[in-house]
């Protein structure tokens, strides 16, 4: 795997020679984008946390939450010292010299190897006369905090609620100032950028489970199609559905290309790569009660179409699996599912009926073969 390369910090040295502007302008030629699901310019986000004024901090948001996504934990486990340089190079170029490691809950047996590679690479830095701090940050495990704004609050000591933007952590973010915020994977390819003039832009990784056999983290070139994706999980039963984890939906398992646009076009979200494979032996209604529970749990409750939404979704999901739904309790349910996503503080509230309105798109018989 490309991305399990050790950069064995080979990169910073080659930084100490450049200028901010040098290093964003190499992101930003690379194509860069987050891999945390937003798919935003990396080189832009550098860009415009550069040029805003005052003290400026870099936040790793290594709180991997989503259901099915494991790839960030793959990198943190095998190959943490490109995350830490990928911090620091990011530090260096927005003129900054603190940053905070924000890991999940679930992952704090990595902490102290990770503390380990910090001080190592500390040491590193400081003889370049680059010079950067790094604090590492245990969460609870609380799915909100996947939110940028909500890390934000709770690096600061505060419940783990999302901010409303604007403004944007880049101009207002941890202590209200400037802040630079991206995932794992994302800070884990900068140095790989620096280091190799043919960094392919197209990799990514996948993370694979489900009804197959062979789960795993897989590296590969966006355009794949789902078929060869899922094909090499192995399969036992036929499959017939996948869901790009809770919050990107699902679509039928066919031969579409997994790229952005093609997923868009199906009216789902491939999102940080993750394929959750369902065979023909899952009932699409009870998959939809679990992920509906999910959300209804994980809601920070601060906006009140999240909070009571995803309660009364569930509410209505139960009805349908126990046979007790009628017509009208699902014309109220897709109207739910419109009035939640469009009037939802952050994203959690904002998709968390994606996967409802597309299996009710794609698998509607399920849903109403269950009605009285």
């Amino acid at each position: 795997m490309k991305i399990l390369k050790n950069s064995n910090f080979r990169a910073l040295s080659k930084i100490a020679k450049m200028s901010p502007e040098e290093i964003i302008e190499i992101i930003k030629k690379s194509g860069l984008t987050g891999r945390g699901g937003a798919d935003f310019p990396t080189g832009i986000k550098l860009e415009f946390t550069r040029n805003s004024k005052g003290e400026k901090y870099v936040i790793a948001n290594a709180d991997e939450g989503e259901p099915g996504t494991f790839k960030d934990k793959l990198i943190l486990e095998k190959n943490p010292n490109n995350i830490i340089e990928g911090m620091i190079i990011a530090g260096y170029a927005i003129g900054s010299n603190k940053g905070y490691l924000y890991l999940r809950g679930e992952y704090s047996y990595l902490k102290n190897k990770l503390q380990k590679v910090i001080n190592n690479a500390t040491k590193i830095a400081d003889k370049l006369k680059i010079y950067f701090d790094i604090e590492i940050i245990l969460g609870a495990g609380a799915y909100i905090c996947g939110d940028e704004t909500a890390i934000i609050e709770s690096i600061e000591g505060n419940r783990g609620n999302p901010r409303i933007k604007p403004p944007f952590p880049a101009n207002k973010g941890l202590f209200n100032k400037p802040t630079l915020i991206n995932n794992v994977e994302t800070l884990a390819n900068i140095p790989l950028i620096i280091l190799d003039k043919n960094w392919n832009n197209k990799l990514r990784l996948f993370s694979l489970s489900g009804n197959v056999t062979k789960p795993g983290v897989y590296e590969l070139e966006l355009g794949i199609s789902l078929k060869e994706l899922i094909n090499l999980g192995k399969p036992k039963n036929s499959i017939k559905a996948v869901y790009f984890g809770g919050f990107g939906g699902c679509i039928p398992y066919d031969n579409t290309k997994l790229n952005p646009n093609s997923i868009k076009k199906k009216g789902a979200i491939l999102g940080s790569c993750t394929v959750i494979a369902v065979d023909e032996t899952k009932d699409i209604v009870d998959i939809a009660t679990n992920i509906a529970k999910f959300f209804e749990y994980e809601s920070c409750g601060k906006c009140t179409p999240c909070r009571e939404g995803t309660m009364r979704v569930l509410e209505i999901l139960e009805k349908i699996s126990l046979k007790k739904a009628t017509k009208k309790d699902l014309e109220l349910l897709e109207e739910l599912c419109r009035v939640i996503a469009s009037t939802s503080l952050c994203g959690l509230g904002q998709s968390s009926t994606n996967h409802l309105t597309t299996a009710l798109r794609y698998f509607r018989k399920e849903f109403t073969d269950k009605l009285k």
